[in-house]
């Protein structure tokens, strides 16, 4: 079979659990659950990929793969089902020797689909994260790494001094060349954070991808394997500053509040831009919104096939959704098809996909400016009885 041969690939790592997302990764792959009413967090890189020209994408796959593998399809969403482009998923699987099975680690990951990539024969291969919210230009990281002659160049964003322990930190020449690497550190010596967004030139990753693999004490792990040894080993590493918006989702807390950078009149991070960065997504056509005369809709977005006849405030209510007379919504994220009956009272939770609020339950509790907030969360498919609280914080 003949593969056309690609300047730059890019392999999305999408098969994490998500284990602090908690009840919303119980049945779904965190790339695959719903953000921003109408998007999954998979379509952020994604489409980042076809605005950057990038046609190759291999999305690997582990956890609580179906869904996810539904909705990713052919690819056509994106734009990646052409003849010679592709949105492949890429499951563990037992090879002949049944030295491999499921993915240990990242690199591990990379490692077992050596020969999709090397189908392609690229120059480079950009590795990315499934769990990230941004917009960025991928060809602009490929084509300052090809100027620096580097081996590995790595995205980085500047965090505070007092947050700087809990990522990744570069320590950078003036020239932006990488000198060292320190994996969540005490005494953090920079505020340049990896942004788990990787460029590599695929001969010098390839061969330490398959060294990596030798050593029986690897954790299979590009933060504390693949990044350090390629150091010690002497190639030419490069941090590349971005300083756009960026958001980790994996917590329920910065789930909700990226959502929650939605919404405004200048909002934190703006979904709405000019076609070389729209955001894609597979979705089924669906009617236009309902909005009752009685409702009322202050600072919110409201998704096609969705029915208000209550009240909602600064809340983002997805596709398909049913907020019944007199209840009230605010700060909130309801996720597809959630149902919330009359009367009911939501506030700063997140409804999982497809759950149910009674009429006169209580979700959730409403705080002062500045208070510590804690997120009431639905799982998937979850009931919230009527005249029932679901108090702030806990989760169903």
């Amino acid at each position: 079979m003949y593969f056309q041969k690609k300047r730059v690939i890019a392999m999305l790592l999408a098969g994490g659990q998500g284990s602090r997302l908690k009840v919303l990764t119980e049945k779904t792959a965190k790339p695959a659950v719903p953000f921003g009413g109408k998007y999954r967090i998979i379509d952020f890189p994604l489409s980042n990929c076809v605005n950057s020209g990038i046609d190759t994408v291999g999305i690997l796959t582990q956890y609580q793969p179906l869904e996810l593998n539904e909705y990713i399809g052919n690819g056509q969403p994106w734009n990646l089902n052409k003849t010679h482009s592709c949105a492949q998923v890429l499951p563990p699987y037992e090879r002949h020797d049944k030295k491999q099975g499921w993915y240990k680690g990242t690199a591990n990951a990379i490692y077992q689909n050596i020969d999709f990539i090397d189908r392609f024969d690229p120059e480079y291969v950009v590795i990315l994260s499934g769990d990230h919210i941004y917009k960025m230009d991928y060809s602009k990281m490929v084509a300052f790494h090809e100027q620096n002659g580097a081996a590995c160049t790595i995205a980085v964003r500047t965090v505070p001094l007092e947050e700087a322990s809990r990522f990744g930190i570069l320590n950078t020449n003036p020239d932006n060349t990488i000198y060292e690497f320190e994996e969540k550190p005490k005494k953090p010596k920079s505020t340049n954070a990896s942004m788990g967004i990787y460029c590599f030139t695929w001969k010098v990753l390839r061969e330490a991808l398959i060294a990596d693999e030798e050593d029986s004490n690897s954790s299979n792990d590009f933060g504390k394997n693949i990044i350090p040894s390629l150091l010690a080993d002497g190639h030419k590493m490069m941090a590349y500053p971005f300083d756009g918006y960026w958001k980790d989702v994996g917590t329920i807390d910065s789930l909700w509040e990226a959502n929650m950078d939605l919404l405004g009149k200048e909002p934190a991070f703006q979904l709405r831009g000019d076609k070389r960065s729209t955001i894609y997504a597979r979705n089924s056509a669906m009617p236009s919104s309902y909005i009752d005369e009685q409702a009322e809709i202050v600072n919110a977005f409201v998704a096609e096939g969705s029915e208000v006849y209550g009240t909602v405030h600064h809340s983002i209510i997805s596709i398909g959704c049913t907020i019944g007379e007199g209840a009230l919504v605010e700060d909130s994220v309801v996720m597809p098809g959630v149902v919330i009956e009359s009367g009911a009272i939501v506030r700063h939770a997140i409804l999982g996909e497809d759950s149910k609020v009674c009429k006169n339950a209580i979700v959730g509790g409403a705080y002062a400016d500045g208070e510590k907030k804690k997120i009431s969360v639905t799982s998937k498919g979850a009931v919230v009885e009527a005249n029932t609280v679901l108090k702030p914080g806990d989760m169903l």
